[in-house]
């Protein structure tokens, strides 16, 4: 460091110095010989008071220099952001961060259980929010954050992923995302639209859209995955109909063929059928990404992680696409379901747990969440309340998400609430969105679906 070298060469100065003086006054006598040999001593220890300050002014804010915390991960989730953070917070506090990678899915899944059972857990671990977390017995393996300061910055949403039994265990990793509408703007400009509030809304929208010529919806069942987006993400609308239905779901008492909602979130799935791209049986999820920046069709139900692959293809686009809530009945509760990021868990029996926490508090500081967008951007708002996203976020995100979080109008999907669901959701979507059965039919089918699962994990269904 330059500094450093500055401070070495001005001790070596200083000595030089001594040196001569003291050949100088060879034939002086002992008390100019103590003299000079006092001034440098004076001179050494004022070169050596100022490359102790310098560096410590270099370390900034560290002090945890020579600390060594270590952090699970899998590897399906992205390192550019999370290796940006650790390099900050290297920086700021001194500590240095071991990343260990695992494997995703269920396979990873185990790798954690068995790490945590056998106290090989290391300090910190990435792992799902939701009802995964609470799969875990959080209270015998994770840290209890709940009284951390930072802890009080959490958008609330979020924050009830990550509480079990009222403590709260978790840390954001990344920003949010939604199962929402992605929508062509220059369309709903050259037609006047209007953003709909309600399902009627945007029905009338897409007759407008057709009416003109307009590919109205974009369909991307050649992934079959994309075909169950418009019933997940109209969770926020079932809870608000029926604000204890993942509640009684999970218990078996409550169903979606049963309930007025759950049935509606599959109807939503047939009325759009006509308005589809004629090969929407076989386009693909990267086809909708061309369709919706180019303007091929106007709206895409999907997660807003397209936003960042729309953007690696066509940068020039994200002016272009913007996004809004799948709509419900009531336009004065339009809200958005959100899909919460996974999160930061400490392990309790952490060696250096003074450190672990102060990492901790860094992520979710402004400079760590700028440190994590610099090198990723948001497909979604950050669950830190107060937090501005940067200039160069996707207008989509925000302008058009972060709005349904400042006021409040955001719920989680289904999975972050129970861990009931059927593995045949996106081929009984398929074939409701399709044609093929009808919503009642559909709703049954999950149902039936959902209760093997159900069976599997104990839950007494009927």
């Amino acid at each position: 460091m330059k500094f450093k070298k500055f401070s070495a060469l001005l001790l070596a100065t200083v000595m030089v110095a001594g040196t001569v003086a003291g050949c100088g006054s060879s034939s002086s006598d002992s008390s100019a010989d103590s003299s000079s040999d006092a001034a440098a001593e004076e001179s050494t220890d004022a070169a050596e008071e100022d490359a102790a300050t310098e560096e410590t002014a270099d370390a900034g804010d560290a002090s945890f220099d020579g600390v060594t915390i270590t952090l699970l991960k899998d590897t399906d989730i992205v390192d550019d952001g999370i290796n940006a953070v650790i390099e900050a917070a290297n920086e700021k506090l001194g500590i240095e961060v071991e990343v260990e990678q695992r494997v995703g899915g269920a396979d990873g899944d185990n790798i954690v259980k068995t790490r945590l059972a056998s106290g090989d857990m290391a300090d910190i671990c990435l792992y799902n929010s939701g009802s995964l977390l609470q799969a875990l017995n959080p209270s015998e393996y994770f840290q209890d954050l709940s009284n951390e300061e930072f802890v009080s910055k959490y958008d609330e949403t979020y924050k009830s992923t990550v509480t079990v039994d009222g403590v709260t265990y978790g840390v954001p990793v990344s920003s949010s995302q939604a199962g929402a509408i992605l929508y062509y703007k220059p369309d709903y400009e050259e037609l006047g639209l209007e953003v709909p509030k309600t399902w009627d809304e945007f029905i009338a929208n897409c007759d407008a859209l057709q009416a003109a010529g307009k590919t109205a919806m974009i369909g991307t069942f050649g992934d079959s995955w994309t075909s169950q987006v418009m019933y997940l993400g109209d969770n926020y609308n079932v809870l608000s109909a029926e604000p204890d239905f993942a509640e009684k779901f999970e218990a078996g008492e409550a169903k979606y063929a049963t309930t007025p909602a759950g049935v509606e979130s599959f109807q939503k799935l047939s009325d759009v059928q006509k308005y589809y791209n004629e090969d929407y049986l076989a386009a693909t999820y990267d086809d909708g990404c061309d369709m919706i920046a180019n303007g091929e069709g106007t709206h895409w139900v999907i997660l807003t992680q397209a936003l960042s692959n729309i953007y690696s293809l066509y940068p020039e686009a994200m002016e272009d696409v913007g996004v809004f809530a799948i709509p419900g009945d009531n336009a004065d509760d339009n809200g958005l379901t959100v899909w919460m990021p996974s999160s930061l868990y400490v392990n309790k029996n952490a060696e250096n747990m003074d450190a672990v926490l102060a990492f901790m508090d860094f992520w979710v500081s402004d400079e760590g969440l700028d440190a994590y967008a610099s090198a990723v951007l948001p497909d979604g708002p950050y669950c830190i309340q107060g937090y501005e996203l940067p200039d160069n976020a996707y207008p989509a995100v925000k302008d058009d998400m972060q709005a349904y979080f400042d006021a409040g109008k955001t719920n989680v999907a289904l999975e972050f609430l129970t861990a009931v669901k059927g593995s045949n959701c996106p081929a009984i979507c398929q074939e409701c969105g399709s044609g093929q059965t009808t919503a009642e039919e559909a709703a049954a089918a999950y149902d039936e679906d959902c209760k093997k699962q159900a069976v599997q994990l104990g839950l007494d269904w009927k």
